[in-house]
């Protein structure tokens, strides 16, 4: 096997287990309109949010970030979070925010996807006692195997370490904002 035959087929062996491991998780770009409802005291909110993930965060910047919360503190996984680059949006009538964070772990029946963007999206009820140091919008989604989601969302929100290395809520500004859509 000649030199330029073996790089060949050494790429195209690196790009088949690429495609492979692509393939385990979910496709992207992934785009879905939510049904968004929460419950303050005797008034409910029913809305639609739009989620955008143009792709999953790529693994070094995924350390990055998860590494700066579990020795750094909030603080410095925000500071962390900001200086990536976008990889999505989510969006409530005009109110855009940019996804930074996107990550995907496989479940029995289905994935579990965690976004989170680098500002609040809203904060629910008296909007001018909105409470200092909660800079990020988290959204958890659960998506089954056929499609339907079902998940959670704080638009104003702090985020601590998981015991699986990844981000989950720790606190919210206001009370969770549940999320589903149906199968496409």
């Amino acid at each position: 096997m000649t030199r330029a035959s073996a790089l060949v087929f050494v790429t195209a062996a690196w790009l088949a287990a690429a495609t492979a491991a692509a393939g385990a998780a979910g496709d992207y770009p992934l785009v879905r309109e939510l049904d968004a409802r929460v419950k303050l005291g005797d008034t409910s909110i029913v809305s639609k949010i739009t989620v955008s993930v143009d792709r999953l965060m790529e693994p070094n910047r995924w350390t990055r970030v998860t590494n700066a919360l579990k020795h750094g503190g909030y603080s410095n996984f925000v500071t962390a979070l900001r200086a990536l680059p976008p990889v999505g949006w989510v969006k409530l009538n005009a109110r855009r925010v940019e996804v930074r964070y996107a990550h995907e772990e496989q479940r029995p029946g289905g994935r579990r996807l965690v976004v989170v963007a680098d500002k609040p999206l809203f904060v629910l009820g008296d909007a001018a006692k909105s409470r200092p140091g909660f800079e990020l919008t988290v959204i958890e989604l659960n998506i089954d195997a056929n499609g339907a989601i079902t998940g959670s969302m704080a638009g104003a929100a702090r985020v601590k370490p998981s015991l699986e290395g990844d981000v989950i809520l720790e606190d919210s500004a206001e009370a969770l904002v549940t999320l589903s859509s149906t199968p496409r």
